[in-house]
């Protein structure tokens, strides 16, 4: 840990150089080349409902359930739509809502904001638009908002949540014990971080993965993003 000492001799954080507050994020359009992240609308209500065709999908999502039907869906949409913390992306994959992602727990006094709310279609797990939706809005908080860290939190049994934070980048910092109760069970919950310092690198490695000379005529990876 870097430090400096007061004239007291005490051991105290170095000083930031960057204008405080940094900016509450607003919408913007992010876009890549496999997916398109876009402010959630009420008309992607049908879309996830078609989607999001997994109940156990939901296990880790917080308090909420599967779309009891359309209406549900619809309703749950529109309530999403208007916050601002979370603030929900939708992710589109040729036009189609296939999952949504939001910024929350956003401190504009710190530069610290959360990656979070993250619900993908079982067609999207697993696909380059997947880690590609994630590079592009770790790459809007670092490079267009400014902020300073970027966090990852997760029940700490939810085994592919932790992996996917390890492979992105993240740095494990930890388990904050019974943190949280939810659907009526404890969580315990995993913390993972990126700060701004490791960005420029975790950039390369993202867009060096990324690019189209790393996959083959069938799609498949030349080189694990682990590996780069």
């Amino acid at each position: 840990m870097d430090y400096r000492v007061n004239d007291f001799g005490q051991p105290i954080g170095l000083p930031v150089d960057l204008p405080l507050p940094r900016p509450f994020p607003t919408h913007a359009v992010l876009n890549g080349r496999h997916v398109t992240l876009v402010p959630m609308a009420e008309d992607h209500a049908e879309d996830f409902y078609e989607v999001f065709d997994d109940p156990a999908g939901w296990t880790y999502l917080g308090d909420e359930q599967p779309f009891a039907d359309l209406n549900d869906a619809r309703a749950r949409v529109a309530a999403f739509v208007p916050s601002r913390d979370p603030l929900f992306y939708t992710a589109l994959v040729e036009g189609r809502a296939v999952g949504f992602l939001s910024l929350l727990r956003i401190n504009p006094g710190a530069a610290s904001i959360e990656v979070g709310f993250i619900h993908l279609s079982p067609a999207l797990q697993g696909t380059v638009a997947a880690t590609e939706a994630q590079y592009l809005l770790m790459r809007h908080v670092f490079d267009d908002l400014g902020y300073r860290r970027y966090e990852w939190k997760c029940d700490a049994l939810n085994a592919p949540s932790r992996s996917a934070a390890l492979r992105l980048g993240f740095t494990f910092e930890g388990i904050f014990r019974q943190a949280l109760v939810y659907k009526g069970r404890n969580r315990d919950t995993a913390w993972f971080s990126v700060i701004d310092g490791e960005w420029p690198a975790l950039r390369a490695r993202f867009e060096r993965w990324l690019d189209p000379a790393n996959f083959d005529a069938d799609g498949r990876q030349k080189a694990r993003l682990n590996d780069l």
